[in-house]
């Protein structure tokens, strides 16, 4: 981004008000605070929306009924057929894509390597746990560099999942997400901000007929292809709606105070036109804010980079930069001209906003919720060893003295070594590999010895170190023994000679 005019430390103490963006204040006591889960759909939209086609039944009876009782409106994102990570982005910063280089991805470029403030330290300032989770690779958008520049405790990524259902064209169905949303809200004592981002509904989509026996069939579309490939999305999004309804029953069931919300990221890669849509727009999905509060429902469009200040703001909580920009600003004049001041500042110019003072210098994350545990290892007849242990998922990969083995994943408590060879002292870890061989995190380490594998604790590398030092003092006797008889030797061959 090239400097904008009338970017001056001046004008950004005029932005800033003397600070009042800086500030995180609620009107809510610390046990009013609710848990916030954002749920991302992967090019989710209501497909009651297109003018084309028609669904045997309701694709999306969940979330219907969710438009119909809760806040809810178009979601104006700014990206169409894919840009997820922009779409993110803007949620996550409350910064707005237009005024950045044209094509490009923040994830890609500046937030792969330069912190920067988000939602997450946002919450963080109220002392929530912040945790992000994916169900496909942590390299993907590089979001494991950009979730920890920008400021989430964790990251569970599909590295970490036991994923067994996936749809006809390999994604990860987004069932999964449930279990790992509750492990993120469990891991603390406090409320969580969870960001979730789902991968179900991604694109391509078949051609040809690949689901046997569809719940929902499609009628209306120009050709059988479309027809075809139509009836593969809605039946995913039929599915990802069964997910959101299961969600909100999970928060409904747990009866803690939550705020869930749900926005798609951007429309299907399908060759939409506006003239195919009832709302005759590109960029927009649909977004829904469901709670157990008793909000009052307010219905109304919302672009996404604004969507994060505005559920704040709903919920009396006023924290990050951005955000408080958006909530003090956003009916008033020069609000995008000064927003672009604003961004400028925090990413590419002086930070003047900050006074010295950043919301985060560094990042902290850590990945996964749960880590992997060993717990036996058996040698089978055949020479080859059993690992037992738990957390397993198929990316998790098995070392021994550093060293990476052949491994077979059998389920989340065994895997198989078929070439490995162990012997007394050896070390054993578990890493679990995503793309491009990163290793995301690796379990503590653990010994073998005598068959066993034990956690190589302090105590145990003392214990190993003293049966070292005895073994090496016995060699040291040993061959001092070893150096008299041989003086020994020599002086009875020397008596004997003469």
């Amino acid at each position: 981004i090239s400097e904008p005019n009338g970017y001056t430390k001046k004008k950004m103490a005029k932005i800033n008000k003397n600070g009042e963006l800086n500030k995180s204040t609620t009107s809510r006591s610390s046990d009013e605070l609710p848990n916030i889960i954002v749920v991302q759909l992967e090019s989710y939209f209501d497909v009651a929306n297109a003018e084309f086609f028609t669904t045997s039944e309701d694709a999306c009876p969940n979330l219907h009924n969710l438009y119909q009782n809760y806040s809810s409106g178009y979601f104006k994102v700014p990206s169409v057929g894919a840009g997820t990570a922009n779409t993110e982005f803007e949620v996550l910063t409350g910064m707005n894509l237009r005024y950045f280089g044209p094509g490009e991805y923040p994830y890609k470029t500046k937030l792969k390597n330069q912190v920067c403030e988000s939602a997450a330290t946002a919450f963080s300032a109220f002392g929530y746990g912040t945790h992000a989770i994916h169900n496909n690779g942590g390299n993907f958008y590089s979001r494991a560099k950009v979730f920890n520049n920008i400021g989430f405790d964790s990251f569970t990524s599909k590295e970490f999942m036991n994923i067994l259902q996936t749809t006809e064209n390999g994604w990860s169905k987004d069932d999964i997400l449930l279990t790992h949303i509750k492990d993120a809200l469990d891991s603390t004592e406090q409320e969580d901000f969870v960001f979730t981002v789902s991968v179900q509904g991604h694109g391509n989509y078949p051609t040809e007929k690949v689901i046997e026996n569809p719940k929902i069939t499609v009628t209306g579309a120009p050709t059988e292809e479309k027809n075809n490939a139509w009836e593969y999305y809605v039946n995913q999004v039929y599915e990802m709606d069964q997910f959101a309804g299961n969600l909100v029953k999970m928060m409904e069931e747990r009866g803690e105070p939550t705020v869930l919300v749900f926005y798609g990221d951007h429309l299907p890669t399908m060759g939409l036109e506006a003239k195919d849509l009832k709302s005759k727009y590109l960029y927009n999905t649909n977004y829904v804010i469901w709670d157990n509060l008793g909000l009052q429902k307010e219905d109304r469009n919302i672009p996404s980079y604004q969507i994060m200040a505005d559920v704040m703001d709903r919920l009396g909580l006023h924290s990050g930069t951005v955000f408080n920009y958006h909530q003090q600003r956003r009916q008033t004049k020069d609000y995008l001209k000064d927003l672009e001041l604003l961004q400028y500042d925090i990413l590419y110019g002086d930070q003047y906003v900050y006074n010295g003072k950043p919301p985060i210098t560094e990042g902290h994350m850590q990945m996964g919720i749960k880590e992997v545990t060993l717990t036996d290892l058996v040698e089978n007849l055949d020479e080859t060893y059993s690992l037992y242990g738990t957390n397993f998922t198929k990316w998790s990969k098995v070392y021994i003295n550093d060293e990476k083995q052949e491994s077979t994943f059998l389920n989340n408590t065994r895997i198989e070594l078929p070439d490995s060879k162990l012997k007394d002292g050896d070390i054993i870890t578990v890493s679990q590999v995503g793309s491009s061989n990163t290793i995301f995190r690796t379990s503590r380490e653990y010994i073998y010895m005598d068959g066993k594998i034990l956690e190589y604790t302090d105590e145990v590398k003392e214990q190993k170190n003293s049966a070292k030092m005895d073994g090496d003092q016995q060699k040291t006797e040993n061959a001092g023994q070893s150096g008299e008889q041989q003086d020994q030797n020599n002086k009875e061959e020397k008596s004997g000679q003469q």
